[in-house]
């Protein structure tokens, strides 16, 4: 993961600085491509969707911290920045204003640094608007449309070259080979079949190792534009495009996208226009799996409600390398006695991590986790997003993605959900088809399998 430059950090570590935020509306990009034009460095932090979303340059402030507070940490050293914080924001909507994006660790036992960056300066655009937003440190500095432009062109300066695919390029494991992994897999179902839990998430990895530098850049980009059904984020070095929204909030309302559940699209027979619905949908174990993260959700969820609806069945998500069963799920939040809304941090702490993501009951999933897979999750499977002054934010789960360790080495992430009826062999095969956007997006091609 990368490291701020020395003259990013303007004041001790994780103390609260004073920022000052301006925002301008630009009215509508008129880019062809929406925000992806400004996707052009490798230190970028990106929340994209169909072409909306946020793009930021830069890092004003800075906060890490590690354990079981990790969230309430960073919710307190973010509300201590807020009402310190002199912000104008003439727009007042989801994203505008001054923003933080955010990183935490899977696992409460990590030693990887969860992370709040302040950013310096961003661009957002949402719903046929646009806007610029510049924040500083500096209580003397300029804050206008031309400063806040000016400073958005020197970083759009610096545009990081492509890369090509070359002969040293390859894919290596990870932790664990592929009969190790299966093997935990099995051990898995044991457990499962003893009745000690009902669901369990276990994780791999691979690693690329390529002949020539990473461009961050040239991956995002070609992750949204063949993912632009998901999110595609960047923060500090945790790049993906996810297609699982752990919460979203704006003003009173929360919504949530529930994926577990999953079948490879590259051995779907051609012209079979119901396979999807037939194999998956129609899946006893998959509607298993699935009714377990959808319950897992909905019940960490409901004591922040006032009402809450979701889908009375799961629809099938098609996406480019395989198929979901999803559930979208919507609430309206209650207020609290003094006329408050949780934040979507405060909703984060509450609901990670899902049975999606680590299995059923969580504490036995957990110990499992950290039994069987013999791998620092770090990021991965943890929540990555953005959160603005008034508590709305974006979190998915960082999935369909990687850590870029140098520029020349990056470890690919990929998880399966495990129940009594799971097979190692089919479950090592989905984790290729996880991998899969990944490594087409760094021009790679997965090792052949016997």
């Amino acid at each position: 993961m990368s490291n701020p430059s020395p003259a990013a950090v303007a004041t001790p570590l994780n103390q609260a600085p004073a920022l000052r935020s301006i925002t301008f509306e630009r009215g509508d990009l008129q880019l062809d491509t929406g925000l992806l034009d400004f996707v052009v460095r490798s230190d970028v932090h990106t929340w994209i969707r169909r072409g909306g979303g946020i793009v930021a340059f830069g890092e004003t402030a800075r906060f890490t911290t590690s354990g079981p507070g990790r969230f309430a940490e960073a919710q307190a050293w973010w509300r201590e920045v807020v009402a310190a914080a002199d912000v104008v924001d003439p727009l007042a909507q989801p994203g505008s204003g001054l923003v933080a994006f955010g990183s935490f660790a899977f696992s409460k036992t990590s030693r990887h640094l969860s992370r709040l960056i302040v950013p310096r300066v961003l661009v957002g655009s949402r719903e046929g608007k646009s806007w610029i937003t510049y924040i500083t440190d500096d209580g003397g500095a300029e804050l206008s449309a031309s400063a806040a432009e000016a400073e958005l062109a020197a970083y759009l300066d610096e545009v990081e070259p492509e890369r090509e695919p070359c002969s040293g390029d390859r894919i290596a494991p990870g932790i664990l080979t592929e009969e190790q992994w299966m093997t935990a897999v099995s051990r898995g179902v044991a457990h499962i079949r003893e009745g000690e839990l009902s669901k369990l998430v276990l994780a791999r990895d691979v690693v690329a190792e390529l002949g020539s530098p990473i461009s961050t850049s040239q991956v995002l980009r070609e992750l949204a534009v063949r993912y632009s059904d998901c999110w595609t984020y960047s923060v500090d070095g945790l790049i993906g495009s996810t297609p699982e929204m752990l919460i979203k909030v704006e003003d009173q309302t929360a919504r949530a996208r529930v994926l577990a559940g999953t079948l490879d699209r590259s051995t779907a027979p051609a012209g079979d226009s119901g396979y999807a619905n037939r194999v998956l949908a129609g899946s006893e174990k998959q509607q298993h799996e699935h009714e377990i993260a959808i319950d897992s959700l909905t019940r960490q969820l409901e004591p922040f409600t006032r009402t809450m609806t979701s889908h009375s069945e799961p629809f099938v998500l098609e996406l480019p390398n395989v198929w979901h069963l999803a559930s979208d799920v919507s609430a309206e939040l209650a207020v609290d006695s003094e006329g408050n809304v949780p934040s979507s941090l405060a909703l984060v702490e509450a609901l990670h991590p899902t049975a999606a993501v680590c299995g059923t009951p969580t504490t036995v999933a957990g110990e499992l986790i950290r039994e069987l897979e013999h791998l620092e999750r770090g990021p991965y499977a943890g929540p990555v997003g953005w959160m603005d002054a008034t508590g709305n934010g974006e979190w998915g789960i960082a999935l369909r993605g990687a850590v870029v360790e140098t520029p020349t080495r990056v470890r690919m992430y990929a998880g399966c959900g495990i129940v009594e009826a799971s097979q190692p062999v089919a479950e090592l095969a989905e984790t290729w088809s996880k991998f899969r956007p990944m490594i087409e997006a760094l021009g790679l091609r997965a090792p052949l399998r016997s």
